[in-house]
């Protein structure tokens, strides 16, 4: 790829960011920015399909016989918290900086990753390449990729575009939410009456905070959970009840999200319901052709705390996008034009003529 070649695709990624980051695209009211991402796919002569607010284009000389390889990120975003000291929907540029709601996760592997399905396409591949804009990412939603995903032919190997600083994510942690409730008899606080259902608690909620799981992760580290919400009584002088909790639980690789289930609910004594158990954590072999190439190019593979649509996915996948994950979710959030630039660029090194 020639600087110029380079820096017109930076410029129209970049353009096409700014586009987005003028449209709110918060999870499930994502439909203005997939108009957008459909108008410019299509002005591109890109052939896009849509499903909900999920668009994706397959580049042209599909062959059954061939493996897919899919490039994914997301359109949606979180809410922009309070502390915003900027308009969250003005893409402002000042120097290297694109300032913006979802400018870091995900816009910019999104266009980066848009860029080099453009190029790629244009060159002959020993796989079929499949460009994917997904919605409701941040809240997992089933109206998001779980939605399109059957829809495309079966993808052997994807790359996620979310921020990893363009190191390898070769795995990422899972997710499962779990509501726990004791249950107590109310009474009458002035007379010691009833069984207080949040001491009914008190024994798990302990156990929750002290127990560890056995195995540990080299990339993950342990899996982790975390009593995030309590709630019981209704008024000072009335015994609760019922006494309610939720459990974040973060897995690592090692363990199935039903296994880690089981083992917390063999020693609570309250109820526990899990919301589901998809949401798995994932990983790539470290001999994986993608792995090395990026290994030869000096990357540094890690292991990811936070979740993505990997965790959707139930073939070989890869985490790495421009920007940085602890700019996510946060007020002010950027990204550097010159990321975006690095990251099509390094896109094109990895994937041009990749056998897997």
């Amino acid at each position: 790829m020639t600087p110029t070649t380079l820096k017109s695709y930076t410029e129209q990624a970049v353009c096409l960011l700014r586009q987005l980051i003028a449209t709110p695209s918060v999870s499930r009211q994502e439909k203005d920015a997939a108009d957008i991402m459909e108008k410019w796919l299509a002005e591109a002569g890109l052939a896009p399909r849509r499903e909900a607010n999920n668009l994706w284009v397959t580049a042209p000389g599909f062959d059954s016989s061939r493996p897919t390889l899919l490039l994914n990120a997301h359109i949606d975003t979180v809410r922009p918290v309070s502390s915003w000291t900027r308009d969250p929907h003005e893409p402002t540029i000042e120097g290297d900086t694109l300032y913006g709601l979802g400018s870091n996760d995900c816009g910019g592997g999104l266009v980066a990753l848009l860029q080099a399905f453009i190029h790629l396409s244009a060159l002959p591949q020993p796989y079929n390449l499949i460009y994917l804009a997904s919605a409701e990412e941040e809240v997992s939603g089933a109206d998001g990729i779980c939605r399109v995903l059957p829809l495309l032919p079966p993808p052997s190997l994807a790359v996620v575009g979310e921020p990893t600083s363009m190191q390898p994510a070769v795995a990422e942690k899972g997710l499962m939410v779990i509501d726990m409730t004791a249950r107590g008899k109310s009474g009458h606080a002035a007379r010691g009456e009833g069984v207080n259902a949040i001491y009914a608690m008190l024994d798990d909620l302990l156990w929750l905070r002290d127990y560890r799981f056995e195995k540990v992760s080299p990339l993950l580290g342990p899996t982790l959970m975390s009593v995030t919400i309590l709630n019981a009584g209704t008024q000072h002088n009335v015994v609760p009840d019922i006494c309610r909790a939720v459990i974040d639980v973060r897995t690592n690789e090692l363990y199935r999200n039903e296994e880690v289930f089981e083992i917390i609910r063999s020693h609570v004594s309250s109820e526990v319901e899990a919301h589901s158990f998809r949401l798995h954590s994932s990983a790539i072999a470290l001999d994986h052709p993608l792995v090395r190439r990026c290994t030869a190019l000096g990357m540094q593979p890690f292991g990811s705390p936070t979740l993505s649509d990997q965790a959707h996915m139930k073939f070989t996948s890869l985490k790495l996008g421009p920007g940085d994950s602890s700019r996510s979710h946060t007020a002010d959030e950027f990204i550097h034009i010159s990321e975006i630039s690095d990251a099509i660029e390094k896109y094109v090194t990895l994937l041009d003529g990749l056998s897997f």
